[in-house]
């Protein structure tokens, strides 16, 4: 506990309160709520401040666009809060995002690597964000820096600009807080794991304060020969009060990364090959090399009691060196195929890129009444100038390997040329405004458009494969959009909110920022195509349980993609919009206490996904799309039974998928993992703790991709020291 005297300093009251009732909800890159009082006091007041353990309930997004309470939110946000992610001793995004029902896995390409989501049935691997903005490159992220993980579902363009089909994944970071924090947390396991994370925070004097954290990270794959994971980053960062209603916060955060991937293993008559999980067919050599660095400058200032101003500026540069094996079986066998007959190819992909992005908001959050009506407005401009500049190479006369065992030998080919070495600009500018508007106690209507003009200037150099020069493309493709948000809200009480929300989201060709849409054939089938456009309904309620310790919502939802690209029938090797697609589902999830000894966080999500309208005649009527299971079902209960004794218990079941849509399809069946964990208060500051992962040790099929297929972790123990102060 701290007790301090305020000092002349403060702000006048009004104003105190408007920046801190917007700060809470708004972003918190850019002021920590401890740094900000909810009201302000004489100068003769005594300030009671203690830095609370955060739960798994949150009230408010990070996000300044979003300037209601999350239960007030007509959108369905789950939150994965960082006392979640160390009760379940989660260690990447990845382990995150297992945990949210809705989201599926795909496995890493050749062209692409990272973490690669779907949400709510569309692909979300470009619907990357970090505090607002994107979060541009191909990279495993880390949460080592992240205060919270916010899943917001269903089409956001209006939000986020291109993309955001099923939804988008906004990571919160750690930023300076008032109190002093002394925090290192120690995890060793099976599978060499070792992980050690340091969380240092120091106010500097009254007016700032400065914060780091840092990772260090290595380890295997449970029961998953060959793969391994060793990463490193730091993050420091910097607030400073510059008078009474001025904050600047300067942040960077560098990750680094030398993995040895997994591609997993091949299929087989439209199934995983029956093998040991452990069968790696890559060589050790393989490596996924990355870097990234990504600065911002943040700057708030409250004109007025009415008025607040955002603007912030951020250069990211990611840096990704690449070699992986992807099994891919020789010839054709069949299901009654003897296993001892079988080989493996190795197909061997070299990639490097680098990709930069130097982008700004400038948000101005407005407070207003028209007549009856109160108005909170949020108008902003964006741009950004991105570029990546990728290079691709296929590795020739690499030897095959048996599947049941395979051979650990040196990597050897014939020559890894390049193929092809292209370079893509992007320039996007973008304005909107969403406005909140309250009418009476109950009712909220909010409306939001937002105006996208999203360019790409694409060159590339195509090579044979001896490495002389083929030919040279050029692409250039202007997009201009419209994204719209609508939404109803009713307030029957309190603790209670009802909503009917709209929105729309578009895809360009080149959302990614290339035209290169297949990893194997090096194709640019898209670049002649307007983008895909979505749109999306929800009905939901959200109602706050337990005198506001609990919440539940619950959601029904459709979103349909009208103008699906599928391939053109009258030019082969190229797309056309003449597809359809929809998802129908339902969601309903838990997050908080229902008592002061038992917490939670799960929940249930039913998708029925249909490719309605497509070319191919090998795709049936009403088949799946690819990677969307009909049920996901994910919880996690934390009981404490003693004071300084906690008891944590979970599971996750993902219903069958199709990895492939065209038949013969590829499928993988359904599975259920159970977690567990223990935690001991030795000390006021000594916590340990021990975790099993899918304690049943279940062989599981994760990551999916048409051409492989990645397995689950088998069981993983992970014992824990957490030294907090």
């Amino acid at each position: 506990m701290k007790v301090t005297k305020t000092s002349p300093r403060l702000a006048p009251d009004n104003l105190r309160m408007t920046i801190s009732r917007l700060l809470l909800g708004g972003s918190a890159v850019f002021l920590s709520a401890p740094l900000l009082a909810a009201a302000a006091p004489s100068v003769e007041e005594i300030l009671i401040q203690e830095r609370q353990p955060q739960g798994y309930k949150v009230e408010d997004s990070t996000l300044s666009k979003l300037t209601e309470s999350l239960s007030d939110t007509p959108q369905t946000i789950s939150v994965i809060t960082d006392k979640l992610m160390d009760d379940r001793a989660v260690m990447s995004l990845t382990d995150a995002l297992r945990n949210v029902p809705g989201i599926t896995l795909g496995a890493g390409e050749f062209s692409w690597q990272g973490n690669n989501p779907n949400i709510r049935g569309f692909n979300s691997r470009n619907d990357m964000f970090l505090d607002g903005m994107r979060d541009f490159g191909n990279y495993d992220r880390d949460p080592f820096n992240l205060q919270s993980i916010e899943v917001l579902q269903g089409p956001s363009s209006m939000v986020f600009g291109r993309g955001s089909t099923g939804g988008v994944i906004n990571q919160a970071s750690k930023m300076p807080v008032e109190d002093q924090l002394r925090s290192v947390h120690l995890n060793v396991g099976n599978a060499d794991t070792r992980r050690l994370v340091v969380d240092l925070n120091q106010p500097l004097s009254p007016t700032a304060a400065v914060r780091l954290n840092v990772m260090k990270h290595d380890s295997e794959v449970p029961d998953r020969d060959g793969a391994a994971a060793d990463r490193f980053g730091v993050a420091p960062s910097l607030s400073l009060e510059l008078g009474s209603a001025t904050r600047l916060t300067l942040s960077y955060m560098h990750q680094g990364s030398d993995n040895t991937p997994d591609y997993g293993l091949p299929w087989l008559a439209g199934k995983p090959a029956d093998v040991e999980r452990n069968n790696y067919y890559g060589f050790d050599t393989d490596y996924v090399n990355t870097d990234a660095g990504i600065s911002t400058i943040n700057l708030e200032h409250a004109l007025n009691e009415n008025n607040r101003l955002q603007a912030i500026v951020r250069y990211a540069d990611y840096e990704r060196s690449t070699r992986i094996t992807e099994p891919l079986l020789v010839g054709t066998p069949t299901a009654t195929t003897p296993l001892d007959t079988v080989r493996v190819n190795r197909n061997v992909f070299r990639g490097e890129s680098n990709e930069r992005i130097f982008q700004g908001q400038l948000n101005l959050i407005s407070n207003f009444s028209t007549g009856i009506l109160d108005h909170t407005l949020v108008t902003g401009l964006e741009a950004a100038q991105e570029n990546s500049s990728p290079g691709f190479g296929f590795a020739l006369g690499v030897p095959t390997t048996p599947i049941l065992d395979p051979v650990e030998e040196p990597f050897t080919s014939t020559g890894v040329a390049w193929r092809a070495l292209t370079e893509a600009d992007g320039e996007s500018l973008a304005a909107f405004a969403l406005d909140t508007i309250k009418f009476g106690d109950q009712w909220q209507l909010v409306t939001g458009v937002r105006w996208d003009r999203f360019e790409v200037d694409y060159n590339g150099d195509r090579f044979n494969d001896n490495g002389s020069f083929l030919r040279n493309e050029s692409i250039q493709r202007t997009v201009i959009k419209k994204s719209y948000r609508a939404a109803l809200v009713y307030k029957p009480v309190e603790a209670g909110t009802v909503y009917l929300g709209w929105g729309t989201s578009f895809n360009p060709s080149a959302e990614g920022l290339s035209f290169i849409n297949s990893g194997r054939a090096l194709t640019v089938s898209d670049s002649n195509l307007d983008p895909e456009t979505n749109r999306s309904a929800e009905l939901g309620v959200k109602w706050q349980l337990f005198n506001d310790a609990l919440n539940l919502d619950a959601a029904l939802f459709h979103i349909e993609k009208s103008n699906a690209r599928v391939p053109d029938p009258a030019t082969p090797g190229f797309n056309i919009l003449a597809g359809a697609q929809t998802v129908t589902g339902f969601s309903i999830n838990a997050t908080g206490s229902i008592t002061n000894r038992i917490s939670v966080s799960g929940g249930y999500t039913w998708l029925d996904s249909e490719q309605e309208k497509t070319t191919q005649v090998t795709v049936l009527p009403g088949t799946p799309l690819a990677n969307v299971p009909e049920n996901t079902f994910s919880a996690w209960i934390s009981y404490t039974p003693l004071p300084d004794l906690q008891i944590g218990v979970g599971g996750r079941y993902v219903d069958e998928r199709l990895a492939t849509i065209t038949q013969p399809v590829k499928e993988v069946p359904d599975y259920f993992a159970l977690d567990a964990m223990v935690s001991y208060q030795a000390t006021n500051n000594v916590r340990l703790k021990l975790n099993l992962t899918n304690f049943t040790d279940e062989y599981y099929f994760d990551q999916l991709h048409p051409f492989h297929v990645v397995p689950g972790p088998g069981l993983g123990a992970v014992f824990a020291i957490n030294l907090d102060y």
